[in-house]
């Protein structure tokens, strides 16, 4: 019986401990390329992950233009 509540347990802290940590989740960055898109504002979380995965081509948000002219510049 203790071998089963320690794995529990150790489950329980794989489940709960990084709760700081956000999973990228696919429709989360849809989300954010949606708000991208329609030009809304963009939150701090959705330009995290836009700066992570990037926006779609042809987005013309201010945001996404800026994006890429950092990326440009830092392949120079």
């Amino acid at each position: 019986m203790r071998q089963t509540w320690t794995a529990l347990g150790v489950l329980a802290m794989l489940a709960l401990g990084p709760a700081a940590a956000h999973a990228d989740s696919y429709w989360e960055v849809e989300s954010a390329r949606a708000n991208a898109r329609a030009g809304g504002p963009i939150s701090e979380r959705d330009a995290e992950l836009l700066e992570r995965y990037g926006c779609l081509s042809g987005t013309r948000s201010a945001f996404c233009k800026e994006l890429g002219y950092r990326d440009k510049r830092a392949h120079r």
